[in-house]
């Protein structure tokens, strides 16, 4: 993939880049600060861009608002979130359009989930960190659709907002894909999510649990 990273720590950006470029990939940008990221990115328009959720100039939130911005620009753009704490409002508004994961940087050290995390996103899908999934999955109202849920169900469907196809979730929860398949109807039912085949489900029950609605 052809990637760009934005990242104001000058150590954590060229050892990323190390890393990507020795596991095949070209990093055909990097940047600093949010306004370098938005002009390398539209400059050299690659697959993937991946971005520190805090940047200059502020320092605050600055990575999440370019990426938002770079998304408005091109919904096909693949955005991978990195932070160094869990911050969600950014990550639940990204997420509705797909292509995206937020990961706590930690992550990175874990190279190989780190690797398939980045080629989920790139092929259209999402890649949310564990501990921002544990934080999204908190305390819910009792007329939340989720409230419905078994406490399987919600473990199923926090792997599916990781990104995990089937076999992925299978192999996590020590079930078989066949038990998957079920709880993923259970899923599906009882949040009201009927097959029409214009909808990608899995999606829309991510947006669900997220507390996003889904705009036609």
């Amino acid at each position: 993939m052809r990637i760009v990273i934005g990242e104001d720590s000058a150590l954590f950006r060229e050892g990323l880049a190390r890393l990507l470029e020795d596991a095949g990939h070209e990093v055909v940008g990097r940047a600093g600060d949010a306004t370098a990221l938005v002009e390398a990115v539209t400059r050299e328009r690659p697959d993937l861009a991946i971005i520190d959720v805090r940047m200059p100039p502020d320092g605050t939130d600055d990575g999440a608002r370019a990426a938002k911005e770079l998304r408005a620009q091109d919904p096909e753009l693949a955005i991978v979130l990195l932070s160094q704490h869990v911050e969600t409002r950014h990550s639940v508004e990204l997420v509705a359009g797909g292509r995206v994961g937020y990961l706590l940087k930690d992550r990175v050290f874990e190279v190989d989930d780190f690797m398939d995390a980045l080629r989920r996103v790139a092929a259209g899908g999402s890649a949310l960190d564990p501990e921002v999934v544990a934080t999204l999955l908190g305390p819910r109202r009792d007329d939340d659709p989720l409230a419905l849920l078994t406490p399987r169900e919600r473990d199923v469907l926090a792997l599916m907002a990781e990104g995990r196809n089937n076999a992925g979730i299978a192999r996590r929860l020590f079930l078989t894909d066949r038990t998957v398949e079920t709880h993923i109807a259970g899923i599906m039912q009882k949040l009201g999510l009927h097959e029409t085949g214009e909808e990608n489900r899995r999606v829309l029950a991510v947006l669900t649990w997220l507390g996003v609605r889904q705009r036609g």
